[in-house]
Formats: C-alpha cells, structure tokens, sequence
C-alpha cells in the first residue's frame, strides 16, 4: 500500500496494479505464450517464474543458474532473504518490468534485497540497486521525518540494513537536517522575541515528536550523532523527556506483580538507556520532577544499581529544589517499612558529599563551578533540613520503620543547618507515639539528637509536659528554659554586645555565604567571645587582691608609707572599676560640674594625696 502524501518513484512502463501472488498473473500477461520454467522457493513459498528476466537482473540467480550445470534446471531455493517472501514479490515484479512505486516503507526492503540478489548495473543499467540509492539520495535523506520513517521499517531486516548502510546513512542525516532545523529556529527565536507567546511557541523544535518512535537502539545512536553535529543541549535533554513520556507511559501505576517478563525487560532497557543518555548532560538541564519520575520507574522495573546511583545522584545535586510529595517513594520490599527510606538516605548523602566538595572548591579556587552547579548556599542547605523534618514527620507514624534507619536520617545533617529544632522534636514526638514498644534505652537515644538550647518557648512548653520523653530530656529542656530566662532578665548589653558583633563595618547585617563561612565565622566569633572572658577574668582577679589588700590596709589603720599605699590602691581600683562603669563615672563627672570651687579645691588635695 502507497500513502498518497509519500512521493512515488516510478519506473518508465505503465503501471500495474500489485496482486497477492504474481507468478501466474504476471508470467501470462508478459509471456503469454512462454510456460514458467523454474520455480524459486523463497523461505519455503514457490514462485513459479521464468529464467530470462531473472537472470538478466539478478547476479545471484544467475551464478545458481550456472553453478548448477544443469539445463534443465526448474527448482532453486533462496535461504535468509531480506524482507521474505513479500519483498523478493517485489524483486520479481522490478524483473518483469513492472511498475511500482518506491515508498520510504518499501525502499530500505528493495535496497537490501536488491543487494542480496545483487541487483547491479554491470547487468543491466538502472537497475534496482541504483533505483533505490537514487530515492534514498534525493528523497529520504533531505527529510527528517522521511528518515524516520526509513529508520522504523528497517526493524525486520535483521543485519542487513547495518551492513549496507542504510541505518547510518539515516541517522546522520536525521541529525544533519536537526542541526540545519535549529539554525533555522535560532533566527526565527530572534524574530520571535519581540511577540507573543504563541508565537514563541511555534519557534520551538518540532522533530521531537518524530523521534519518539524510533526503537531504543536506534534512538540512542541518533542522540550520539545530535551531539557529534552540535544539536543544543536543551533540545537533547527535551528530546529525552518527550521519549520517556511516550515509550514509559503508564508504567508508574502498574504493580510489580502483574508486569510480564518481557515487557519489564523492555522497559527495563529504555530505562537504563535514557538514564545512560542523560549522564553526559549538564545537572541543572534536566528537571527535577523528571528524574524522580525516572528513579521510581527504576525502582518499580529493577533497573541496574549504577542506573538508580546515577538518578540519585542528580536528585541529590538539586534536592533543595524538592517538595515533599517527590521524597515519598514507596517501597516494594513486603517485609520493608512503607516508603523506601534508603533511597532518600542516598540522595541525602549526595546532596551532603556536594556541599563539602564544592566548599573545598570554593577555599582552593574562587568562583570555580562544575557541571553548570553552583555551590549550594546556606539557604539551600535550610531548605534541605526544613525538608527532611517534614519527611521525617511523615513516615514517623509508620509502624514497620526501623529506628536505626529514622536516627540515620536526622544524624546525617550537620549542626549548623538546624537553627531551631522544632521540626525534629514534632517527628521524634509522633515517632514515640507510633512505637510505644520503645526501650527505654532507645528513647533515651532518640532524644539525644534533639538540641534542646534549639527549641522555641512553644516546643520547650509541650517538652516539658510531655510523657512520652524520657525524664533527662524534660530536665535539659527546663535547664535550658531557666537559663533563657536569666540571660532575658540580666539585661540587653549582652544582646547589644552580640548585635555589634553580627554587624559588619558597613553597618549591614553579615550574610552567611555558604556553610563552611557560616561555621567558620561562628568558630571565629567564639574565640573572640573566650578571649574576653578571659581578660575579664584576670581583671576580676585584679580587683580581688586589690579589695584584700584594702581590707588589710584598713586593719592596720597605719599611717605613712601604708596611708599613703592604701590610698593609692585605692585609686588604682577605682581607675579599674571605670573600665566596666563608664555611664556611671560621667554621671559623677556632671555631679562634680555643678558643685562649687570649693568643692573642686578639696578633690585636687584629695587626689594630690
């Protein structure tokens, strides 16, 4: 059958209508008068067929002719033939002279075939072998989608389309007239720029939809020629998507149970394939919700290990950029808890493993990026931890998940990405009420994660009434509450202290750039803060030798030399006690102002003294 959009390639007699099985049919009306006088058994189907035509077109038969030193020869037999039985018809027909059009769904078949029986020009010009490379010439390779369709009806040629040719030359050109089509759409973007949407949208790469019927195989070799011809990375990766969307649909909601063996084994190879495809792609060009697509698809088929580590691994690169919904995987193991705790582990590992590389980086090199990444900041690694106490809330209330396996999750997020615990303690909460079996022991565990000096006046409330955490836990958070409360009622100069030291010499607030300067600066900030304390301590010691030495003096009640050393170290403490009370020594300052000249005459004497 002949679409009528396809392009015909007729040859130069009248056309004849094509019949099932032509050997009766077409013998009579070309020879009318001439009996069949071989039969040609294709694949076990007889033709029965006459020499001449045959052998004047056909190396092959002609050779098993000859070979055969039989004059009398009415039998041969063809084995393997390219296309069966349906194209040697057709082979037999181009013999006979009749006429047919070359179609993209026959032309790879009669090329093959026409190679097979060694349809040449050194026996007859304008034979079938140069019919079909001048189709594939003019007509198939200047078309993308003509080489799509060249492509598809290659798939029962077995090797010999490869052999010959065809499969490569289709290829390349499908990524030759991709590259020309992106050049094309890159002036008609700049065109485009300043209309609508829907004009912008028109713009865009319209062979995707082409190439999502490709088989596997053929589609992985079409991407490696894209990339060879310089086709756009985001038109690869938007390729990759509309591929999985099609060749992948439905394949989430299909239970592991009821999936038959080979179609898992199909699906399986796409899987791995695309997942293999998109490894040479930068990390932020593929979306996020694709990839946890992608990873339970791996999971529901059983994809190979290093297929689901690689899906992981890009998910873990973008995981701030996450909702909670996608974290839900669930898990297929039966004995298992009901989501698959493991795999977000991973992806938690991952995300952790790039914040430390890139801080290295970043302390090595400044500004370096890699694959297109950026080093996570510290709101990203917030996001993060914000993330994973919703997900620990949400798979706590599981009855089959394994403590060991919850710890995991919270003890792998640093210190310095949990500014307020409240998240944590809502999860560790709902965790102990959905496992009252709990030792003791390992509540005790369980809560020493929680950084009760964390927890908001709210949460250390419901702590402190709380009867599911152990008695220590309750006791740090009521330590931690009285020790808030004396730091609120001891004034706000220790708050004014702090504040000066989070203000940078511009007057603007220091933002933490990443985790490793936030640590950094929050380790800097507390030596400083030990140093004066330090200083403050030896001042203190100062003053106390100074007050016994005082009271000694006092005892003594001497006069002279002791008089005049009590005294002075009189003024020397009161010089010290300055230091920490400058309001109060201005405010004595004022008071002396407004006294007379008398009163300044007997201070001058006092200090003479």
């Amino acid at each position: 059958m002949v679409l009528a959009s396809e392009p015909s390639f007729p040859s130069s007699f009248p056309k004849l209508s094509s019949s099932p099985r032509f050997h009766s049919s077409i013998s009579k009306r070309i020879f009318s008068d001439v009996v069949g006088d071989i039969t040609i058994y294709v694949d076990g189907q007889p033709f029965l067929l006459h020499k001449f035509p045959l052998v004047s077109r056909s190396g092959k038969i002609r050779k098993m002719v000859v070979d055969s030193k039989d004059p009398d020869l009415s039998k041969l037999e063809l084995h393997n033939v390219p296309g069966g039985a349906e194209t040697f018809e057709l082979a037999a027909k181009f013999c006979y002279g009749t006429n047919f059009e070359i179609t993209t769904r026959n032309v790879a078949h009669l090329h093959c075939i026409a190679e097979y029986l060694e349809m040449t020009d050194d026996y007859r010009e304008e034979n079938l072998i140069s019919r079909t490379e001048t189709y594939l010439n003019e007509i198939v390779v200047q078309s993308l989608e003509k080489s799509v369709e060249v492509l598809c009806s290659c798939e029962g040629l077995n090797s010999m389309a490869e052999d010959i040719g065809i499969l490569d030359r289709c290829i390349d050109a499908i990524a030759m007239n991709a590259s020309k089509e992106q050049l094309v759409s890159g002036l008609a973007r700049l065109e485009c720029d300043g209309e609508t949407g829907k004009l912008k949208l028109g713009c865009q790469d319209w062979w995707l939809e082409d190439l999502s019927v490709l088989k596997i195989d053929i589609y992985q070799r079409v991407i490696a020629a894209m990339r060879r011809t310089g086709v756009r990375s985001d038109s690869i990766t938007a390729s990759i998507i509309h591929y999985a969307q099609m060749s992948l649909k439905g394949i989430e909601k299909r239970q592991a149970w009821d999936s038959s063996m080979v179609i898992g084994d199909e699906q399986r190879l796409v899987i791995e394939t695309l997942v293999g495809l998109l490894s040479t792609e930068k990390i932020t060009s593929v979306p996020l919700s694709f990839l946890f697509g992608m990873l339970r698809m791996a999971i529901v088929v059983d994809a190979a290990l290093g297929c689901k580590l690689e899906l992981e691994r890009r998910i873990g690169f973008q995981l701030d950029m996450a909702s909670l919904d996608d974290l839900l995987i669930p898990s297929l193991q039966n004995s298992d808890s009901v989501f698959d705790v493991d795999t977000v582990h991973r992806i938690l590992v991952n995300f952790l493993q790039r914040v430390e590389e890139e801080d290295s980086e970043e302390s090595s090199k400044c500004g370096y990026e890699s694959d297109g990444l950026k080093s996570p900041s510290h709101d990203a690694i917030l996001k993060v931890r914000r993330l994973m106490d919703g997900y620990l809330a949400e798979i706590a209330p599981d009855p089959y998940l394994k403590l060991p396996k919850f710890m995991a999750i919270i003890e792998l997020l640093p210190d310095y990405a949990r500014l307020i615990e409240d998240g944590l303690y809502r999860a560790v909460d709902i965790y102990l009420k959905a496992h009252p079996s709990l030792t003791e022991s390992e509540c005790k565990r369980l809560c020493k994660l929680i950084d009760c000096s964390k927890l908001s006046q709210e949460a250390s409330n419901h702590a402190a009434q709380n009867d599911r955490l152990p008695v220590q836990m309750a006791v740090r958070v009521l330590y931690f509450e009285q020790l808030r409360l004396k730091s609120s009622l001891s004034g706000s100069s220790a708050d004014g202290f702090f504040s000066q030291r989070m203000i940078s010499s511009s007057g603007a607030p220091s933002l933490a750039v990443s985790p490793r300067d936030n640590y950094a600066s929050l380790r800097r900030e507390n030596r400083e803060l030990k140093l004066e304390i330090s200083r403050m301590r030896v001042r203190l010691s100062e003053l106390e030798k100074e007050q016994a030495f005082m009271k000694q003096g006092m005892r003594d009640n001497k006069s002279g030399e002791h008089g005049r050393a009590f005294f002075a170290s009189l003024s020397r403490g009161i010089g010290r006690i300055g230091i920490f009370g400058q309001g109060h020594g201005q405010q004595q300052k004022s008071t002396r102002k407004s006294q007379g000249s008398e009163g300044k005459h007997r201070r001058r004497q006092r200090r003479s003294v």
